[in-house]
């Protein structure tokens, strides 16, 4: 349980702590005790709670036995199991200097009620207290699954192949360039390139997608993707500390490091909080003396436990950590990482979105569009796929890849004219292959239509001829226009697409998109000054998405930097706030809904637990509330805003 762990912040000493070892306070004893599913963890709760139901009915039934030393000793044994890690906890805190926690409040409150014999109440507090601790602890655990998924992606055995055979090592021993062996079923232990022709691999773990993804021989094989059919190979890119993998586990379990300001500002208020109520209980007891005729020194020091139960901050400190925890956890699931909760609670307040155009609005795969021939298209295409070959240009490799399986001519003496294209001989005749400009040096007319298109435009003379062009654009991806739209549903009211490709191209994506604005012809260097440009703007929280490779600088410079599709992206995972883990730009939204519900419970709670305990609080000072509304002023407004912080974790984003 809980109290079972050191609390070095003066509030409540929970399970939350243990996902974040790089805190300001160490906790060099801190002990994994938020393991819900074990029964020895329930075993102290049960038995106090079964010892605590029989005592009560003796008590109702009057059991002349049941009286003087005997009731005193069976209330002590049902008190202990569940008390004495928090005593022990209170001591603990107290000789480390930490004097006002929420374990010495319980302890004098518990101890207290002993000695004025209001025993099934003590053990009552301690008990649900106690019960209190496991629930959290399973709301925990709940909260942390998504990640765990993550964390456990990563198999502890590989198959390499050595001295003619395939053998099972550690990952950590494996070097780069050795070949691994992957089944069906199996996940890749490391980086690396594919050696097989083509695998089908399912990413969800790494990504939230659980559409397979097809990945061919020299593509990148990424730690955790799962092979979903026959045997294939893969030579290591990267040691075992070096994937892309371990530096977002890394990410991933430090993600608590970076506090948001609410989860802050309740850290500090409790450590003024605590100790005033600690002082206020005393007041309590003492001050009636001199104002209250008939004054009760036993009424008023019940009134003062009562007052310290009620006081103790719990369902703030859990719940409030616990909702960036939820919300983490649920963007994890969603395919996304926050490096804080602080950028849970920023994210919510961007209302300028600026996106990079290639590889995050469109796929940074070039396709031919159009094609217009005045021969037969089959014949047009098969020349103009025979010159292209022979570059290694992506827009030449779009039309090679559009010729498919149709037999590539004979090509004789290639000549590249820089700028312009391609000249050589095929079946005997002068093949031009280029721009407008080629064709004008040659002296070959053709349409004014072919210079007059947006897109690329690549033209085809035979025999200096005009023979046709075809039009090659970078296709935009499935949910661009649902990101944009979905953008501007969560209160972004400004979105700019900053692009190297020329702006008639990047203009026309842009409206064929919905975006607001767009710019192109834009250097890396370009891209800061017009975000700068845009910060000048009153009142702009900016967030920029880029595909963290080029755009570094800039995602440093915005307020919220979001690197797309960057899974295998050292400089992304470093450079970025949050990072997308596939290639959707609808996430980005997505990441926005997250913030918003995780801000909404937080705040849900903090109304929840002031508003009920200062109610309480008011009662319990006034003599009409007991030990038993001062539980559930304590550990039920705790239980209420535990299942609220959990929600998150159902929700459909």
């Amino acid at each position: 349980m809980a109290p079972h762990q050191h609390h070095a912040d003066g509030c409540c000493g929970h399970q939350h702590q243990h996902y974040n070892h790089t805190e300001e306070h160490d906790h060099d004893h801190d002990h994994d005790h938020g393991d819900a599913s074990s029964f020895k963890t329930y075993l102290p709760a049960i038995a106090s709670f079964v010892l605590l139901l029989l005592a009560i009915a003796l008590d109702y039934f009057s059991a002349p036995f049941f009286e003087g030393y005997l009731r005193l000793g069976w209330y002590l044994l049902a008190y202990i199991p569940v008390a004495w890690p928090v005593v022990r906890e209170a001591f603990t805190t107290i000789i480390k200097g930490d004097i006002f926690t929420e374990f010495l409040l319980m302890a004098l409150a518990t101890i207290g009620a002993f000695a004025l014999g209001e025993y099934p109440e003590a053990v009552a507090v301690m008990l649900f207290y106690s019960i209190g601790e496991l629930f959290q602890g399973a709301a925990v655990s709940r909260a942390k699954n998504n990640i765990k998924a993550l964390l456990d992606v990563r198999p502890d055995i590989a198959t390499v192949f050595r001295d003619g055979e395939y053998i099972s090592v550690d990952p950590k021993e494996v070097a780069i360039g050795e070949i691994l062996q992957l089944k069906a079923g199996e996940k890749a232990p490391l980086d690396g390139e594919l050696e097989s022709d083509s695998a089908s691999f399912n990413t969800a773990a790494l990504t939230g997608e659980s559409k397979p993804k097809t990945i061919r021989k020299g593509e990148q094989v990424l730690a955790g993707m799962l092979n979903l059919e026959g045997v294939i190979t893969l030579k290591v890119a990267k040691k075992f500390e070096d994937s892309a993998l371990s530096k977002i586990l890394d990410l991933v379990q430090n993600a608590s490091a970076k506090k948001a300001k609410t989860e802050l500002l309740i850290r500090r208020f409790a450590k003024i909080y605590t100790p005033i109520v600690f002082f206020l209980a005393i007041a309590l007891t003492f001050l009636p003396y001199f104002f209250v005729a008939n004054y009760d020194f036993n009424i008023w020091l019940y009134r003062a436990l009562v007052f310290l139960v009620i006081s103790c901050p719990c369902a703030l400190v859990i719940s409030i950590p616990l909702g960036y925890f939820g919300g983490i956890g649920a963007a994890s699931a969603n395919g996304i990482l926050f490096k804080g909760s602080n950028y849970l609670d920023l994210i919510t307040k961007v209302n300028t979105v600026v996106l990079d155009k290639t590889g995050t609005l469109t796929q940074g795969v070039f396709k031919v569009k159009e094609i217009q021939s005045e021969v037969p298209e089959k014949e047009f295409i098969n020349y103009l796929a025979s010159i292209e070959n022979q570059s290694t240009h992506p827009i030449a490799k779009a039309i090679v890849t559009y010729n498919g399986d149709n037999n590539l001519l004979s090509v004789q003496n290639v000549t590249e004219i820089a700028g312009h294209g391609l000249k050589a001989e095929i079946n005997g005749n002068e093949v031009l292959a280029g721009n407008g400009k080629l064709l004008k040096q040659m002296g070959v007319v053709y349409p004014t239509e072919a210079d007059e298109k947006v897109e690329t435009t690549v033209l085809l003379a035979i025999g200096r001829k005009y023979a046709g062009f075809v039009t090659i654009a970078d296709e935009a991806k499935p949910d661009a226009k649902q990101a944009i739209v979905a953008l501007h549903s969560v209160g972004v009211n400004k979105i700019v697409m900053l692009s190297g490709d020329k702006t008639s191209i990047t203009q026309k994506v842009a409206t064929d998109l919905g975006v607001d604005e767009a710019y192109g012809d834009l250097l890396p260097e370009d891209k800061v000054t017009q975000l700068e440009k845009i910060k000048t703007e009153p009142n702009r929280v900016i967030t920029f998405v880029g595909d963290g490779i080029n755009d570094a600088p800039v995602l440093a410079l915005s307020d919220v930097g979001i690197a797309m599709g960057a899974l295998g992206s050292d400089v992304a995972i470093e450079t970025a706030d949050v990072v997308i883990q596939n290639d959707m730009p609808s996430k980005i939204a997505t990441a926005i809904k997250i913030g918003h519900a995780t801000k909404k419970i937080v705040y849900q709670n903090i109304g929840l637990a002031f508003g009920v305990k200062a109610f309480v609080l008011i009662l319990g000072a006034g003599g009409l509330a007991t030990m038993w509304e001062a539980v559930f002023a304590d550990v039920g407004v705790a239980f209420l805003a535990i299942l609220n912080a959990v929600r998150i974790q159902r929700m459909k984003f």
